[in-house]
């Protein structure tokens, strides 16, 4: 469900304690002061999605202003590129509040947008899981065999006739390529096994952002 602020709403004290407790736990790349004045420009805005979805904020696209012009186009392009993949949009009414500093309107859209951030963690964490049960069941279903090789004998070629060779030939080619394709299914689990450690590596990184917030 996509949320639009469009619409003043005032938060309760212990909205906002929680909202300001949550920033302070975000490193900025400056000190915060005046928080309405902090926010208007939307550079830290950014830098907080940043901090939990890394990947779809490129905060060298925002940039620190004073001037009324850039804040408004920094706000548009977060908009855009940012907000619009979390289903979340902030009103061109409630952006121009926000570049004007008008007091405790950007603590709206930070409380909004903790909320939005909460559940999309929650979200990706359940999708993890569900990546994890599946490839733990595909590996299951690999099951690497053991080649049927038989103890080495050695063969003396002149004792034997012609079809006993070829015979022995086949059996070494069939060998051959049994093996091959425990190597290549040995690969597929190794594989398996890497982007199962990756699934498992980005799941702590999501429940140490949760955490985080408390």
């Amino acid at each position: 469900m996509c949320i639009v602020l469009g619409m003043d709403r005032l938060l309760s004290d212990m909205e906002e304690r929680d909202t300001l407790t949550w920033i302070d736990k975000i490193p900025f790349s400056r000190p915060k002061k005046n928080i309405s004045r902090d926010f208007s420009d939307g550079v830290m805005v950014a830098e907080i999605v940043k901090h939990y979805f890394p990947r779809i904020v490129d905060v060298h696209n925002y940039i620190t202003s004073c001037n009324t012009q850039q804040k408004r186009s920094n706000w548009k392009l977060i908009n855009k590129k940012v907000f619009s993949k979390l289903d979340f949009y902030v009103s061109e009414d409630m952006v121009e509040k926000i570049v004007s500093s008008t007091p405790g309107v950007i603590l709206q859209v930070l409380f909004s947008l903790k909320e939005k951030l909460e559940k999309k963690l929650t979200f990706s964490d359940v999708e993890i899981q569900q990546a994890e049960a599946e490839i733990v069941a595909q590996l299951e279903k690999m099951k690497i065999t053991e080649p049927t090789v038989e103890p080495h004998q050695v063969i003396y070629f002149t004792e034997m006739s012609l079809s006993a060779t070829r015979q022995v030939i086949l059996e070494k080619e069939l060998q051959i390529e049994e093996l091959q394709d425990i190597l290549r299914n040995l690969w597929v689990k190794m594989s398996k096994l890497e982007e199962l450690i990756q699934l498992k590596d980005k799941r702590i990184e999501h429940l140490t952002s949760l955490s985080e917030m408390y």
